[in-house]
């Protein structure tokens, strides 16, 4: 289920979270499609670490990130973009 030992620390704080009551629907590796399937293309596609609502009821994204690639960067940027939605990186 996860890529490293940081998402794998953070996938169990972020489970605790969740049956503390401090955060609801908790999902894993969520895709989101930044530029649809073209002609001869493969679409583009972020893969979230963790998607999750906090307590005020926002939708929370996380990337437990220990390098930033170019391509990270401008997936972040895209994401931000076409959804509106800020990563947040831990």
């Amino acid at each position: 289920m996860c890529d490293s030992t940081r998402e794998t620390k953070r996938a169990t704080e972020l489970q605790w979270l969740e049956q503390l009551g401090e955060i609801t629907d908790l999902q894993y590796q969520v895709r989101y499609t930044l530029v649809p399937k073209q002609p001869g293309e493969r679409p583009v596609e972020y893969r979230a670490d963790f998607v999750y609502k906090n307590n005020a009821g926002e939708l929370m994204v996380e990337d437990a990130k220990g390098v930033r690639t170019k391509d990270y960067v401008i997936r972040r940027k895209l994401i931000l973009s076409v959804h509106g939605i800020r990563i947040a990186e831990v």
